[in-house]
């Protein structure tokens, strides 16, 4: 016996994305591994883009998104998100977020690389992520018709016995025992997979589950070539994720040396440390390439007034033991933000039926080849609400006899999971996901080449042939998603964006669009759903028989 839960939407996550889904939603079931607020959403130190100076527009605000973006990323959809942000943030305000504002009450704006104009709004200085988060769990956690479950980790999606419509997840809980959770929707909100390279400012949650579950699923991911390495994460010996040292305070004067007193920068872009982000996370590598180790200087930009100003990052670097006012922070790049992610249109709608992605899990094009600076949580809460909005649009158009937009029917049903999902998923192996993580980093890192991604792809294969169906799911999960990076950064033969190229270095304009891949969907087996004697509210619960369909015929041919 498998226990079957039915909802009218599921959301899975605990980030931006899917509790500001959650929320619009009005009513949902809310599934979250570690616990509402987790994930990276939390960790951003650097703002909300939002165009709300008397000399700035949301059409500016588009078209340096699309500047930096590498000459791939899509005006429309960057025009339908900055023009959101200016309502974003009166939404989120409404919610209970506190953003920083100047004696008068009105919003302090600063700057980051690649805005030209002060258009970034904090909380806390650099504990924008956690306000914004903390406003949401909140209004989450007060919201009667929304249903969190804690502790569950989603395996896999369910498909109809067709494989045109998802119709729910396969999930377990902390005592290993399988549930079905079948429902009209299915938002996937889990991030993105920064946490699969050794050197990361992401949480462990950020390991690309929702990019898995497409491909086995077989639907279609984007760009997942284009991960942005933030040039400054604080080199900390043993640090797992690495502290992020924000953006701001380049923003505010902060300067990039090296352990020579060498400002760098300068020679490398007319921006210096303000240039895009790949351009500097290159400058830093380069410098750790050449045996020195690059630092940033703040002490004449932020000095004494770092713990009103920049009260997280003050507090990281005492507890590694440096005083930002007075040392110098040395730095490293780290994997940072995906722009790759299951592909969907500008609201989350993926090519399948029934499953919406929003957040850093989604590839809507808005960021093309690379993300400007505080554009993520932004597009988080954009593209949540929008996916929730098509989902209750889809309730009302839907006539009283077409219980597809109800509560799942009490009816036998045949549908589809991936054959690796069905049985209780093991503990990962440390060893083995911190192998593939090494694996990422030095194959297909800062700067790539033919030999190496060729070199990560063979050794990646040695992995997938010793897991033998053994894996546990961060491992099954980091197995795929590491050969869609490699497989996408050996094809794209060019530079572009954050996607750096040493044996071509160059742009070339035969490529410059987006990378669309339908992945062979995973073995999978067909189950039959027993009926329910009775359907118990808008999200009822049954224990119900759930038979593997080839197994039994299996039985019944011996």
């Amino acid at each position: 016996m498998v226990a079957v839960e039915r909802h009218r939407v599921v959301v899975v996550g605990a980030g931006v994305a899917a509790l500001s889904a959650a929320l619009e939603l009005g009513e949902a079931t809310v599934l979250v591994d570690a616990g509402l607020g987790s994930g990276s959403s939390p960790w951003a130190q650097g703002g909300m883009a939002a165009a709300l100076g008397p000399d700035d527009t949301p059409h500016a605000h588009a078209e340096d998104t699309v500047a930096v973006a590498g000459g791939i990323g899509d005006a429309a959809v960057a025009e339908s998100v900055t023009g959101a942000a200016p309502e974003v943030i009166a939404w989120l305000r409404a919610a209970g977020a506190r953003f920083d504002t100047d004696r008068y009450g009105a919003l302090v704006l600063g700057r980051e690389a690649g805005h030209r104009a002060r258009r970034i709004v904090h909380a806390r200085g650099d504990a924008t992520g956690a306000e914004i988060m903390r406003s949401l769990v909140e209004a989450v956690r007060h919201n009667p018709r929304l249903r969190v479950q804690e502790g569950v980790t989603v395996l896999d999606l369910v498909r109809d016995e067709h494989d045109e419509r998802v119709v729910g997840v396969v999930a377990q809980g902390a005592g290993g025992d399988l549930t079905l959770h079948l429902a009209d929707a299915v938002v996937l909100g889990t991030g993105g997979y920064g946490h699969l390279f050794a050197a990361t400012t992401n949480p462990a949650q950020v390991a690309g589950a929702a990019m898995a579950m497409a491909a086995r699923a077989g639907i279609e991911v984007a760009d997942a070539e284009f991960v942005q390495f933030h040039p400054t994460a604080l080199a900390v010996t043993g640090a797992d994720p690495l502290p992020l040292l924000t953006e701001a305070l380049r923003g505010e004067g902060a300067v990039l040396v090296n352990d020579c007193g060498e400002r760098f920068m300068t020679a490398l872009h007319p921006d210096a440390e303000l240039a895009p982000r790949d351009v500097v996370a290159r400058g830093n590598y380069a410098e750790l390439l050449a045996g020195r180790h690059p630092c940033l200087d703040a002490r004449a930009a932020v000095g004494d007034g770092f713990p009103e100003r920049f009260p997280t990052v003050f507090a990281l670097a005492m507890g590694a033991g440096i005083d930002p006012r007075h040392e110098l922070l040395p730095v490293s790049p780290a994997a940072h933000y995906c722009m790759g992610g299951v592909a969907t249109d500008a609201g989350g709608r993926t090519a399948r039926a029934g499953l919406w992605v929003v957040g850093e899990a989604a590839s809507t094009g808005v960021h093309g080849a690379n993300r400007l600076a505080s554009n993520s949580l932004l597009e988080g809460v954009v593209m949540g609400r929008a996916a929730a909005q098509a989902i209750r649009a889809g309730w009302r158009t839907a006539t009283a006899t077409d219980d597809r937009h109800g509560p799942t029917a009490t009816v036998p049903q045949r549908v589809r999971v991936a054959r690796s999902a069905w049985s209780a998923i093991p503990a990962d192996d440390a060893a083995e996901l911190a192998a593939i993580r090494t694996l990422l980093w030095e194959h297909a890192g800062v700067v790539r080449d033919e030999t190496g991604l060729r070199s990560g792809l063979a050794e990646l294969a040695r992995h997938a042939a010793g897991a033998d169906g053994s894996a546990g799911n961060t491992v099954r999960n980091a197995l795929v998603v590491a050969g869609l990076v490699l497989h996408s950064a050996l094809e794209r033969t060019e530079s572009r964006g954050a996607h750096f190229r040493a044996d071509h270095p160059e742009a070339d304009p035969a490529q410059a669009a987006r990378r669309i891949v339908r992945p062979q969907p995973a073995e999978s087996v067909e189950l039959i759903v027993e009926p329910a004697t009775e359907r118990i509210g808008e999200s009822a619960t049954d224990e119900v028989g759930v038979r593997d369909r080839a197994a039994m015929q299996a039985i019944m041919a011996a």
